[in-house]
């Protein structure tokens, strides 16, 4: 493998877990309170990284755990329309290096 694939990679990878993390949230706000075996279930993710994903939620103040199940917190709405913005932002990046790939 050379280092362009290594860095392609890398980026899809990225992507792919913020993914995982937006629907994750989204799963939690529609059938909340939940727990880690159910959205498992509903995602078709395995749990370990289920519970790795809420981890990182809850430690990012998106998501609070309870005994019922976990529960998106008051920053929900802020943050998936942070993560709208971004990707409007990215998709304007894309389009500026495809633009550059047709010049060559």
């Amino acid at each position: 493998m050379n280092r362009k694939d290594n860095i392609m990679e890398k980026m899809t990878s990225e992507l792919e877990l913020i993914e995982r993390h937006v629907m994750m949230l989204r799963a939690t706000r529609e059938n909340q309170p939940i727990g880690i075996i159910r959205l498992s279930e509903i995602l078709g993710i395995p749990k370990h990284k289920v519970r790795y994903s809420l981890r990182l939620l809850e430690n990012e103040g998106l998501i609070s755990p309870s005994t019922e199940g976990a529960r998106v917190t008051e920053r929900y709405d802020e943050f998936m329309a942070n993560v709208e913005q971004s990707l409007d932002g990215l998709r304007k990046r894309i389009d500026r290096l495809r633009e550059i790939f047709s010049r060559t």
